[in-house]
């Protein structure tokens, strides 16, 4: 059985403010310029891979 002090609590509506919203997560900057490093190794490991099977072409 409840009790005296919650009986009607059920039945109210609560005005709750909204929570804010939380800022994005910002990149920090050394992970930005590792990231840029990566792509270019990987670019020049990807050329040099389709240049060492295909072979160069040819003039």
């Amino acid at each position: 059985m409840r009790s005296k002090k919650d009986g009607m609590s059920d039945n109210v509506i609560k005005f709750q403010r909204p929570q804010k919203p939380k800022p994005p997560r910002q990149t920090p900057p050394w992970l930005k310029k590792l990231l840029v490093a990566l792509g270019i190794v990987a670019f020049f490991l990807a050329a040099y891979v389709y240049f060492s099977l295909a072979g160069a072409p040819r003039p």
